[in-house]
Formats: C-alpha cells, sequence, structure tokens
C-alpha cells in the first residue's frame, strides 16, 4: 500500500461519477446559480475502470461511488460491474441519497457493489421537505427497502445535523440504532466552496459532543464500540443489549486527519489531494492523451506524495474553489 509522507496508509479511492444531483440539501447545492461539468468532460465508465485498475496496481483495495448522485449516471451499473471486476478490489460501496434505489439497488448488487450509506437527515415528512428540500419520506424508505431486499447490508445511514432543520430529530434516527440492526452515523457540517452552503455550515455547525448528549438524555447511555480499522472516520458506539450502532462523523471538532487514507477522484478527473483542501493533480488529460495504467499510476502515486497532513480549518481556511457535490464526498 502506498505511504504518504507522513507514513499514512493511502488504500482508498472515492471516485465521484457526477457532479448533478435529484436534490437540493442546503448545507451542500443552492437552488440557483449551479453549473455542472458537460457530459463530454465526464470520465467514461472504461476510464474509470482504468484509475481503478491503476489504483489496485499501486495498492488501492477499497473503491467507493460518490457525488453528485451516483445513481444518476446512465451508466452507473456499468461502473460498477467494471470496478468490481478488477482483481485486487476487496470492497466496492456507494454514498447515495437513495431515491433511485427501487429501481437500481439489485443490479447494482449484482453488478457486484457490496454496501451502501444512504443518506437521510430527518424522518419528519415537513423538515426532510425543508432541508433536503426534493425529496419525500417515502421515497427514501422505498430506497432503504430496496436495498435490504437486494441484500446490500448493513445499510448506513448518514444524518448530516444541521441546527434548526433536524438537530431535535437526531434521537428518532438513533432509536432505530437501538431497535433494530441499524447504522446511522451523525455527520458535522463543513464549510467547503463559500458562498451560501458554506454559510449554512458555519452558521448552522451542530458539534458532535451535543448531538451525543441529546440522544443519551432521551435514550440512555453509549457505549463504545471498537473501530474495525484505526482510519475509520466514525467513533462508533450502541446501546447496552442492542444490534445497531450509532457512529459520530467529527471532522471540525475532533479531526481524523492523522489517520486519514483516501483520495478522491472528482467526476471530471482530477485526484483531489484532501476534502477541505484545494489541491489537486488532473488525470483526465493524460487519459485522453493516450497515457495508460501506468501513467495513472504516475500521477496517482504523485498525489498520495503530495497529500496534506490535516485541514486548516482551525485557521480558518477551506476549500474555496469547490462545493462538496463537486468534489464528492
Amino acid at each position: 500500500m502506498p505511504l504518504d509522507r507522513f507514513s499514512r496508509q493511502i488504500d482508498y479511492l472515492r471516485l465521484s461519477v457526477i457532479d448533478h444531483c435529484n436534490l437540493r440539501c442546503v448545507y451542500c447545492m443552492p437552488l440557483r446559480g449551479l453549473s455542472f461539468v458537460p457530459a463530454p468532460e465526464l470520465l467514461t465508465a472504461a476510464e474509470i475502470e482504468t484509475v481503478a485498475r491503476a489504483a489496485v496496481g499501486v495498492g488501492f483495495r477499497k473503491f467507493r461511488l460518490t457525488g453528485g448522485e451516483p445513481t444518476l449516471r446512465a451508466d452507473i451499473v456499468e461502473i460498477a460491474a467494471r470496478i468490481a471486476g478488477v482483481p485486487g478490489v476487496e470492497d466496492l460501496a456507494m454514498t447515495t441519497n437513495g431515491i433511485l434505489l427501487p429501481r437500481l439497488a439489485k443490479p447494482l448488487r449484482e453488478a457486484g457493489l457490496r454496501r451502501l450509506n444512504i443518506h437521510v437527515d430527518t424522518l419528519h415528512p415537513e423538515r426532510l421537505k425543508k432541508l433536503m428540500r426534493f425529496a419525500s419520506v417515502e421515497e427514501v424508505e422505498a430506497g432503504i427497502a430496496a436495498a435490504e431486499e437486494a441484500g446490500l447490508v448493513p445499510i448506513k445511514l448518514n444524518c448530516t445535523v444541521t441546527r434548526d432543520y433536524n438537530d431535535g430529530d437526531v434521537v428518532d434516527l438513533a432509536r432505530r440504532a437501538r431497535d433494530g440492526d441499524w447504522h446511522v452515523r451523525f455527520i458535522e457540517l463543513m464549510p467547503l466552496g463559500g458562498g451560501e452552503t458554506a454559510h449554512v455550515a458555519l452558521s448552522q455547525f451542530v458539534p458532535s459532543a451535543e448531538t451525543r448528549r441529546r440522544i443519551e438524555a432521551e435514550l440512555g447511555p453509549l457505549e463504545p464500540v471498537p473501530n474495525a480499522h484505526p482510519s475509520d472516520e466514525a467513533r462508533n458506539f450502541r446501546f447496552a443489549g442492542s444490534r445497531g450502532i450509532v457512529g459520530f462523523i467529527s471532522p471540525v471538532s475532533e479531526p481524523y486527519c492523522g489517520a486519514c487514507n483516501r483520495m478522491r477522484l472528482t467526476a471530471d478527473g482530477r485526484f483531489h489531494l484532501c476534502l477541505l483542501n484545494d489541491d489537486e493533480l488532473d488525470v483526465k488529460q493524460a487519459l485522453r492523451a493516450g497515457g495508460g495504467i501506468a501513467e495513472v499510476e504516475r500521477i496517482l502515486l504523485r498525489a498520495v506524495t503530495l497529500k496534506p497532513t490535516g485541514h486548516r480549518l482551525d485557521e480558518g481556511l477551506s476549500t474555496r474553489d469547490r462545493s462538496m457535490f463537486q468534489i464528492g464526498g
């Protein structure tokens, strides 16, 4: 596995396949003023496979499809099948809002997708409309059910906690982890890209410690669960006697940069070295100039070498060039 300058093993590639989304969550995408990567500038399924083969060649083993909303790619099942078919890929997962899973969960599972993270910020119908804007609780629940039926389990539910929008609803989601075999993760807002969404992230921020206190006050104490790997971004807990997991992802209040094992590929073909920095290396240009796996390996290893030690939010610095949907969380 490749090591960066700080002796971290970098073996996890998050592949954004599109920057479009069928929702407009208030902390991620504004309703107006958006511009998206033209379709010809997105990496093709074949180009994404080449990157995956190069990544495996230098020691990457885990892959995740992200966006935007990855299920909006018409060829998303082909992309999943191409990556899953690369010898050496040990895990292929996807982060999605789940809206299109009723028709895609089974084909994706058959293509080789193993796991899903489904984004759901609240189970309260009116507040979900206010926060995620173009979704309904019924659509989210249908997506979760389709994923379960397809065998894409255990499902992780991702909730981005936003003050005055859904911070009062975290108990209802945590209750699912107490009463069933659910993995529910509460994520802190991150200020990316400037503008309206960054303002929301700063003004509506809720630290994980506050979210945990609210959950424990209603449902009882949480007991720590050891992480399977030191690079896991979530601190995991469970209620006594429960099988479900409650996780907290705290990039702002409790950064985990020292254990980071991730590299990101944007939908327009750039290795993004750190989610909260602007540093990138272009790989699409090399691919379209005829560069093969060896050239992609060279660029990827260079990206690993240049990966920063961590973000600089404590200095008031974050990415300015791209928002989350343009990077791929």
